[in-house]
């Protein structure tokens, strides 16, 4: 959170609401809203959020291959491509 420099109390944002969210979709800079002086939500903009849980998606699928790679389950690019003309000549 040290880069991010929108800390507003949530007394703030409910006054503000309406502006804070159009700078937030046209800046796609977040807000961070604080609560009796402590970070306690996020304001971001929907593409920014859906780009972040892509990205996340992606992470969790490089993790899942690192894993299935080290239990040794891995077949070899040819049989892969070999099974999967197979199956499309199979239908």
């Amino acid at each position: 959170m040290a880069n991010i420099k929108n800390i507003k109390p949530i007394s703030y944002i409910k006054a503000n609401a309406a502006q804070v969210l159009d700078h937030v979709c046209e800046s796609h800079v977040p807000y961070v809203v604080t609560q009796n002086g402590e970070a306690r939500g996020v304001i971001l903009d929907v593409d920014t959020y859906q780009k972040m849980q892509d990205g996340l998606k992606l992470f969790k699928l490089f993790a899942q291959s690192e894993s299935e790679i080290s239990r040794g389950k891995v077949i070899r690019q040819k049989d892969l491509f070999d099974s999967l003309e197979r199956e499309l000549n199979a239908k």
